[in-house]
């Protein structure tokens, strides 16, 4: 498994290293490979524009790759996943919680829907959320669903 992490925008984030840290973790021994951009405002937007028909930028986006059949099924990489800085860094001073805990947080659930998990359903939700709780756990960060000063 590797994990290519690409910086393409300026401001407050995460180290790639951090980065590729917390995605790694997501993708527990899952051999595939993933790539996460951490992309601008601008960039976020055309990707939101382009695949989901939505207007701005969104926190994370996840694209997966074309399943294949077959012994060469498993070099195909999992899939890429784009985190938007500056929607995060928003979010996060919103919800009065730290930027990088913000950040690993979308990392791994960009991450988790690369490997099929979803919130569509009250059970998918229930389930995610609880895998990226343990996740985070994992780097002493708190339950990204919990109330702030609750």
């Amino acid at each position: 498994m590797t994990v290519v992490v690409q910086i393409a925008c300026d401001g407050e984030m995460p180290r790639a290293e951090q980065v590729a840290a917390w995605a790694g973790a997501a993708l527990g021994n899952d051999p595939r490979d993933v790539c996460v951009r951490i992309v601008d405002e601008q960039e976020g937007a055309a990707l939101n524009v382009r695949f989901r028909q939505r207007g701005s930028a969104t926190n994370v986006l996840a694209f997966p790759a074309e399943p294949e059949d077959g012994p060469a099924a498993a070099s195909v990489p999992l899939g890429d996943v784009a985190v938007c800085a500056p929607v995060v860094v928003g979010e996060a001073a919103c919800q009065g919680k730290a930027v990088a805990d913000h950040f690993a947080h979308l990392v791994m659930h960009g991450v988790l829907h690369l490997l099929g998990m979803a919130h569509d359903t009250t059970e998918q939700a229930a389930a995610m959320e609880a895998k990226e709780t343990e996740l985070l756990r994992g780097f002493g960060i708190g339950d990204p669903y919990a109330e702030v000063g609750a």
